[in-house]
């Protein structure tokens, strides 16, 4: 008998010890997938672009059934939802682990060099490796090999700034993005090649931190769907909803200056500064004097504000003294994280000074959102609200039903933040030129406002392509069982008129293509990560000293 026992108490410690069984893991990778053959709007698009059939499950979910743990299937479930190469769609655990080996690189002229270095972790008589330096490989694994490998874990629209997350990644891996984050080593063995081209090898501790997902007894169905209604109660507003579109915080992550309110240039001598010294402000501005010429400058590093009244009461000061006392205005969107995309229009009414078109969004019209809006719309009639808030809601909720009853995969462009496609300008307006600085890392409602300048032919779109995250997004529990979250595109941002780039078939849509700019123009060289920026701040300097030149 004390022998049955006994073997009955370890069986059931065996399996207290066990993670999700073979039938939970199917559960819940069906129900992930499910999510995105429902509300997942650029599902097409992605089939189209990169001939991935996210409704095809057969092989996946031969795959799920041949994992034997918690953290391979995981990796598996991060690998189906980054197949889709979307900003805003990640698979995301509830972990706080994190390793981090106390510097950070970035792909400058086309190899990793060292951008940033914590001296308390790696004091020079020990590191005396300097930015500048490139990373050639870590534990043997060549650094923009390891790079790529890694990007896959933090899909980008864009390729170029997937491989820029994959390359933060190699010295920030966070469990929530990275499962098998915790089987790193205790320390890594990375190569420098030095400035002078001398090769030198160090051995750097993981710093790590935090708690490591445990695998062991999962949640119940009630409790794990309790969380997935305490969530979506806070998204009462169906059209609140749909007016976000940002990048993931953790991606900010190990990226110098992203979201960050300061330039990622050092302001040369030639510049004087307004806003951006006190915590109050939300921009950075200021004024360039460029061979007899005010060049105003107005850095937005993201469509988040605290306050969206004092954020535009803040840019309509800035603008009525830029209309006064510049010759041309610069707008900087680089590495801005993106956001509301109501105080983004606002932002381009600002700086268009005649009617123009925003960015519309072409959404999946499944029933309960029919229904939700249906509802949004009476409730506003019956609280007397204002006209305009009636006939937003009117509007969306129209094309939400024409396109469910015909049918249709996605609606027709849709305005999200006025009951029409077509904005006037606000009564403070800039009258002269403008030029919109963007990049890789132009992100989400980064991505509209420069296509809204783009499209409304009248700002000079100088740098980079934008990071391509063309659509908006929430987070939505990814199944009962592995009581993790994904981020989804609930719609695609959709411009007034077709566009055709290499690569790309001719289209409308942001997602994954990027707004391209007028002029070219690349910030990631060495030549500006050790001289402060200055060069490419004389050339968008020189462009638009033309530019204004061409529109006088």
């Amino acid at each position: 008998m004390k022998k049955l026992l006994a073997i009955l108490t370890l069986w059931i410690v065996a399996a207290s010890a066990q993670g999700l069984t073979p039938a939970q893991k199917e559960a819940d990778f069906r129900y992930m997938a499910s999510l995105y053959s429902t509300y997942y709007a650029p599902v097409t698009w992605k089939a189209q672009l990169f001939q991935f059939n996210a409704l095809d499950l057969k092989p996946w979910l031969t795959r799920v059934a041949n994992t034997t743990t918690d953290l391979d299937f995981y990796e598996l479930c991060a690998e189906y939802v980054n197949s889709l190469n979307d900003t805003h769609d990640s698979f995301v655990l509830p972990s706080d682990f994190n390793a981090t080996l106390g510097f950070s690189v970035d792909l400058y002229d086309g190899v990793l060099l060292f951008d940033s270095i914590s001296r308390s972790r790696l004091p020079v008589a020990g590191y005396p490796f300097v930015i500048g330096d490139e990373l050639v490989s870590v534990d043997g694994e060549d650094a923009l090999a390891l790079a790529a490998r890694l990007a896959k874990y933090v899909a980008q629209g864009n390729p170029r700034a997937a491989l820029r997350q994959g390359a933060a990644r190699i010295a920030s891996r966070a469990q929530s993005r990275f499962p098998h984050a915790v089987d790193l080593p205790d320390s890594s063995e990375i190569v420098v090649r030095r400035q002078s081209g001398a090769l030198e090898t160090y051995s750097i501790p993981w710093v790590k931190t935090g708690t490591p997902l445990e695998v062991g007894p999962v949640p119940s169905p009630r409790s794990a769907r309790a969380a997935s209604a305490t969530r979506d109660a806070a998204r009462r507003d169906p059209l609140a909803e749909l007016q976000t579109s940002a990048v993931s915080p953790d991606l900010q992550q190990g990226l110098l200056g992203y979201g960050a309110r300061a330039p990622i240039f050092a302001p040369p001598s030639f510049f004087t500064r307004r806003l951006g010294g006190a915590s109050a402000d939300f921009f950075y501005s200021g004024v360039f004097e460029w061979y007899g010429r005010k060049i105003g400058y107005i850095r937005i590093p993201s469509y988040s504000p605290t306050s969206t009244a004092v954020a535009l009461r803040q840019f309509d000061t800035e603008i009525t003294y830029m209309n006064d006392n510049t010759d041309g205005l610069v707008i900087d969107e680089m590495r801005n994280t993106g956001g509301s995309l109501c105080f983004g229009e606002n932002i381009a009414t600002r700086l268009v000074p005649y009617a123009f078109q925003v960015t519309g969004f072409e959404a999946r019209p499944f029933w309960s959102r029919v229904v939700s809006f249906y509802n949004a719309m009476v409730s506003a009639k019956a609280a007397n609200a204002p006209p305009e808030t009636i006939e937003q809601y009117e509007v969306v909720y129209k094309e939400f039903l024409a396109a469910n009853r015909e049918g249709r995969e996605l609606t027709n462009p849709i305005p999200f933040c006025t009951g029409s496609l077509t904005r006037q300008p606000n009564a403070v307006v800039y009258r002269k030129p403008v030029m919109v600085l963007i990049d890789d890392f132009s992100t989400s409602t980064a991505d509209s406002v420069a296509a809204m300048m783009q499209d409304s032919d009248n700002a000079f779109i100088y740098g980079m392509r934008s990071n391509g995250a063309g659509g908006n997004n929430i987070s939505i529990d990814s199944g009962v069982y592995s009581e993790a979250y994904v981020g989804m595109t609930l719609a695609l941002q959709s411009r007034p008129s077709y566009v055709t780039v290499d690569g790309f078939p001719t289209t409308r849509y942001i997602e994954n293509v990027g707004v391209r700019p007028h002029v070219e123009m690349d910030y990631m060289t060495k030549e500006n990560l050790l001289g402060g920026g200055l060069s490419f701040v004389n050339n968008f300097l020189q462009a638009m000293n033309a530019y204004i030149d061409q529109r006088q």
